[in-house]
């Protein structure tokens, strides 16, 4: 079997601060492919914010390499037209507009893609419907709750079908019992859709259900690892 290129390819990368005085992160090596659900596993302070952040785009000064991969024909595409294209992002703190209804947040992720204002609509309808908040779509943020204000941001995140999803502490404001829905939207994304998943987490319980082993994961193009940091920046 021909094996897949790597979405993200990351080679001895390290990432220092204040001159030098912090390291961050320490000779990391990984790649992820289609289809893979990796976690990364560590106390605060072990880099992993920082490396999901080189990941996608918005650390640019760091040592080594990094290599995203291009889709054919377009080999030339910048870094932000990737982020924008190919790779979805999910915040702890969610990051919506105050301003703007649920639907609204995630239109705004399909205005730079010449779709009409009808079609913005529909296909943030379709989302909210798909995340659980189809009677929830004309309500502002502050009349959500945390869960479903993170539903909102992954609806955003996945609206212009990524290939890889990058999610920075996605459940680290939530209760448990919401924390595990959100996991279980995550996985289920990721089913769906067979989109790459990178989830970054202090919380062990979503680092085992990132493991847990589903039918699905038996076709030779699912794999899933728990990548360890520990408090130098480096992985175990």
């Amino acid at each position: 079997m021909v094996e897949m290129a790597p979405l993200i390819s990351l080679e001895n990368v390290c990432r220092n601060f204040d001159d030098g005085a912090i390291t961050a992160l320490r000779d990391i090596s990984l790649s992820i492919f289609p289809g893979d659900v990796t976690v990364m596993l560590g106390p605060s302070g072990s880099g992993k914010s920082t490396l999901i952040h080189i990941m996608g785009g918005f650390d640019g000064v760091f040592q080594r390499q990094r290599r995203v991969a291009r889709p054919a024909g377009n080999e030339r595409q910048s870094l932000d037209e990737l982020r924008r294209n190919q790779i979805g992002f999910v915040f702890q703190e969610f990051h919506l507009l105050p301003t703007l209804t649920a639907s609204e947040n995630v239109e705004m992720a399909l205005a730079a893609h010449g779709l009409s204002s009808a079609a913005q609509k529909r296909r943030a309808a379709e989302l909210l419907d798909q995340v659980g908040l189809s009677a929830r779509m004309k309500h502002f943020p502050f009349a959500l709750s945390g869960g479903e204000r993170q539903r909102v941001a992954i609806a955003r995140s996945i609206a212009n079908r990524p290939l890889l999803l990058l999610a920075d502490e996605p459940t680290g404001n939530l209760d448990s019992e919401n924390a595990a829905k959100i996991a279980d939207l995550l996985l289920d994304i990721h089913r769906v859709h067979n989109t790459a998943l990178v989830i970054v987490t202090h919380d062990s319980a979503l680092a085992e259900r990132g493991q847990r082993r589903h039918p699905y994961q038996r076709r030779p193009d699912r794999r899933r690892n728990v990548m360890l940091m520990d408090r130098n920046g480096g992985s175990a």
